[in-house]
């Protein structure tokens, strides 16, 4: 319950300006590794909503939002902790955008996040795993999670006639998490799955996955991998041999290495992947324009939003300390209160200011479920010609 809570909030931010320093957040993502196509424009949507509040002068007394990059590497667990721990201990970072993908985001939260009471937001980590860890109520995700995906993805295929599939997927904890709450959705759902298969990334050659992948059959195949890793090896194995002619592509394989490597060859191949339509999106997608960098790209909108909700969260509590402000998280993100879309993140900050309810929606209509995630929508996609089309969202 919001209330009263954000009147005392305006209170602390007019006592002094106690809080003119500047504001470090981290953003953890994989710069390097399997889905480093999508990292720029994930960052680059995070360090517009950080500008967006140091520009508004209203934040913390005045404070300016300082953006502290990292790399998380996305499927190196050492790394991506190593990492936090460095923006934690040494930058002093006050809260961090990430993980990225779904093993790293979990060692570095166990490692590092909860040991450091530090508040952790990830855009992109789908796991669902994530939905039941132990995070002393720091962690947070603006992406829904794959329990849901896996009920989306057989709605799909189910309307496209297709009644049997084989799956492979990148052996870590996004691939299998996927893999088998698809799996067992699509069996529900009367459908039957040939086989689920585990492949490595980093491979030079697919051709034993393929095949046997291909000698179990199935009118369809599901690659729950990576586009800029195995999942592209697999792919091109199987676009090579004939072994499949459509291909079910979730969050992971779509980008821009599926639209310049393999879109003419994909005709009637489709997918799906956690994004949001409306007058939110719409109005990120101009600002990124704007600023530079492409707002469709996948989960650009949702690191947006995870960054926001930060510092949102911080404005709310009057405090810049996590151990407090994560009270405030869901608060912010949720009705009741005034609506926020993208742009309107220093009018945000002075309803906070004046004690006034807000409820952020974003750039991918943030509604904070559970422990701290997203409800979600997703973008149901298909190849048409040669292009990635967006067919509806769900």
């Amino acid at each position: 319950m919001k209330k009263l809570l954000l009147a005392t909030a305006a209170a602390a931010l007019t006592a002094g300006g106690a809080f003119a320093e500047d504001v470090k957040l981290g953003i953890s993502l994989g710069f390097t590794g399997p889905l480093e196509s999508m990292s720029p424009a994930m960052a680059q949507g995070a360090e517009l909503a950080m500008k967006e509040v140091s520009d508004s002068g209203k934040f913390m007394g005045g404070a300016a939002v300082v953006p502290v990059r990292g790399d998380s590497t996305c499927v190196d667990a050492a790394a991506a902790t190593a990492t936090v721990e460095r923006l934690v201990t040494t930058e002093g970072v006050k809260g961090v955008v990430g993980g990225m993908c779904s093993g790293e985001t979990t060692a570095s939260l166990q490692n590092v996040g909860i040991p450091n009471g530090m508040v952790m937001i990830s855009p992109s980590a789908t796991s669902p795993a994530l939905s039941t860890l132990e995070d002393n109520g720091l962690f947070f995700r603006t992406s829904p999670s794959d329990a849901r995906q896996g009920v989306v993805m057989t709605e799909i295929i189910m309307e496209h006639g297709i009644k049997s599939v084989a799956v492979t997927y990148t052996n870590n904890d996004y691939g299998k998490g996927l893999a088998d709450s698809f799996a067992e959705a699509f069996k529900a759902a009367g459908g039957t799955v040939t086989i689920v298969a585990a492949h490595d990334d980093g491979k030079a050659d697919y051709s034993a996955e393929v095949g046997a992948l291909a000698s179990a059959g199935g009118e369809a195949l599901v690659i729950a991998g990576y586009i800029d890793q195995g999942g592209s090896g697999i792919l091109r194995g199987s676009l090579d041999t004939g072994a499949f002619e459509t291909f079910v592509l979730p969050d992971g394989m779509i980008g821009d290495t599926l639209q310049n490597n393999f879109a003419a060859e994909l005709a009637g191949s489709f997918g799906q992947i956690p994004s949001s339509e409306g007058a939110g999106k719409e109005k990120f997608i101009e600002m990124a324009s704007a600023a530079g960098f492409d707002g469709s790209s996948v989960y650009s909108g949702e690191a947006y939003d995870a960054a926001a909700l930060i510092m949102l969260a911080m404005a709310a509590a009057g405090s810049t300390d996590p151990s407090v402000y994560k009270e405030k998280v869901m608060d912010v993100a949720n009705a009741p209160g005034e609506p926020i879309l993208p742009g309107e993140l220093g009018k945000a900050l002075e309803l906070i200011a004046a004690g006034t309810d807000i409820d952020y929606q974003g750039a991918s209509s943030v509604e904070l479920i559970g422990a701290g995630e997203s409800a979600g929508t997703f973008r149901e996609i298909e190849v048409k010609d040669g292009k990635i089309e967006t067919v509806k969202y769900r």
